[in-house]
């Protein structure tokens, strides 16, 4: 396929196994009691690269919210290398043709750097499931099931080839919001594997559990929906809070062009230039989602201090108004990228938060 460049992907791998030799030392450091591929040793690798996971989409946002998705314009290497050091005279060219173009130093130094925490991360997991087929019966319980780190492995394989789709089909809005969702997922399925090593029973009421459940899908199809906003760059198509445009509550817009999928960036399934009314209308189907998911997390949060989960109503509630400042900060501030960031930051942490809940929650009769 057009764009892929297998050759420096030895070097890659290796650079992969040498990041990721940094937070197993640290790793190890921490945990000098328990031994490589226990019980303890294992969680402790789940939740070190569950961090690093969260770190990787947080910079994913980064990359994307700087325009530096194509500063490397192929993949896995940048122009064939390993580094964008080898790259120099190639990025040089490109950016000295387009000095504001996706091609500059900075920008391929931030895809590379994605992609070098990506590298890790998969690296980290590769062990997980390692090991977590390797793993015995400890003090009487029973052994993890080896399930979780494989069908993470492969997970975070499909996501690899999501990020170089992005790369050689030129930030294809549809393609690029799915990578953003397995990134998100990978995040999930860590924090659900963390739970086996050391369960804890939450409290909930079978009632309870399925609308902890609902409230999931909810915030998973808002999340979604934010996706497809930051990748067609429809943050800015509503100007305005909590009108959208100069004091209009329902403005002129195009859903059936907004919500085309398959399409390629910034052009309508024709063809032809994307409309701003498409935009407006992706917009404003965001604010919908938001109200809704508000609304159902409200309750979700007044819900559990009602039956004495405070603790949890506190982390949910405090995510919640996080999410409701950055994103009223995104319109109201004109898109400063610390509010996107912290944004997707907020959507992660839900998200985790939810997973954990759901896991915790799922065995009371």
């Amino acid at each position: 396929m057009s764009g892929f460049d297998l050759a420096p992907l030895a070097k890659l791998l290796l650079l992969a196994a040498l990041l990721g030799g940094l937070p197993l030392l640290w790793l190890w450091r921490r945990q000098r009691g328990a031994a490589v591929g226990s019980r303890a040793w294992l969680q402790g690798l789940t939740l070190l690269t569950l961090f690093l996971t969260f770190d990787l989409v947080v910079f994913g946002a980064f990359t994307r919210l700087t325009d530096s998705g194509l500063g490397c314009p192929d993949w896995p290497g940048c122009y064939g290398e390993a580094h964008p050091f080898a790259a120099r005279a190639e990025i040089q060219a490109a950016q000295t043709a387009m000095p504001t173009g996706p091609v500059t130093h900075g920008k391929a130094w931030i895809e590379m750097t994605h992609r070098y925490l990506a590298g890790m991360v998969g690296f980290l997991i590769l062990l997980l499931c390692f090991y977590g087929w390797r793993a015995k019966d400890e003090k009487g319980l029973p052994r993890p099931s080896p399930w979780w780190p494989t069908l993470t492995l492969v997970w975070v394989l499909v996501q690899g080839a999501f990020g170089a789709l992005t790369v050689t089909m030129k930030l294809f809005p549809a393609i690029v919001t799915l990578h953003l969702l397995f990134g998100l997922g990978l995040l999930m399925l860590l924090a659900a594997q963390a739970q086996i090593y050391e369960p804890k029973l939450v409290a909930l009421s079978p009632a309870l559990r399925r609308g902890l459940l609902a409230v999931w899908l909810l915030v998973l199809l808002q999340v979604a929906l934010g996706g497809w906003v930051s990748t067609n760059y429809a943050v800015l198509a509503c100007d305005d809070f909590p009108s959208c445009h100069s004091g209009q509550w329902w403005p002129a817009t195009d859903f059936a062009a907004g919500f085309t999928l398959w399409r390629h960036l910034g052009v309508d399934a024709q063809g032809g230039w994307l409309p701003y009314e498409a935009l407006t209308a992706i917009h404003l189907t965001h604010r919908i989602g938001a109200l809704v998911v508000t609304l159902a997390l409200l309750a979700l949060v007044w819900r559990l201090a009602q039956i004495g989960q405070c603790r949890w109503s506190r982390r949910l509630g405090a995510v919640l108004a996080l999410q409701v400042l950055s994103g009223l900060s995104n319109v109201v501030l004109d898109w400063p990228i610390v509010a996107a960031l912290a944004h997707t930051a907020g959507a992660g942490l839900l998200l985790t938060l939810l997973t954990v809940l759901m896991m915790r929650g799922r065995a009371k009769q």
